[in-house]
């Protein structure tokens, strides 16, 4: 159902609103391919980011939040694209790069 659909949606943008700013020693990468701008961060094995879009930021809130604490040896092992689908989460194609750019980096540490 729609409804579902923008619900799940604005439970992605308050999530990414929830998200803790990266600290000044982290290493932010801009991400390529992203329709906004789109930043992750890592300081070790910890992970932040941030976006100038709602959705975006949201989107990088869950990404960030699944390899959190992680190394990169552990997110390789990882079916990030395969959880990220599970959320069913009904994006346009544009953001359906972006999203891969992100997994992509995320997978490539």
């Amino acid at each position: 159902m729609a409804g579902d659909d923008v619900a799940r949606l604005e439970a992605v943008m308050d999530f990414g609103a929830q998200m803790p700013p990266p600290p000044a020693g982290a290493v932010c990468t801009e991400i390529a391919g992203c329709a906004s701008r789109a930043v992750i961060c890592r300081e070790g094995d910890r992970f932040y980011g941030d976006a100038d879009s709602a959705l975006v930021r949201g989107i990088v809130a869950i990404l960030v939040a699944m390899v959190d604490g992680k190394s990169p040896a552990q997110i390789r092992a990882m079916d990030l694209r395969g959880a990220f689908a599970a959320l069913d989460l009904k994006l346009g194609t544009g953001r359906l790069g972006g999203v891969n750019s992100m997994i992509s980096f995320l997978e490539n540490l």
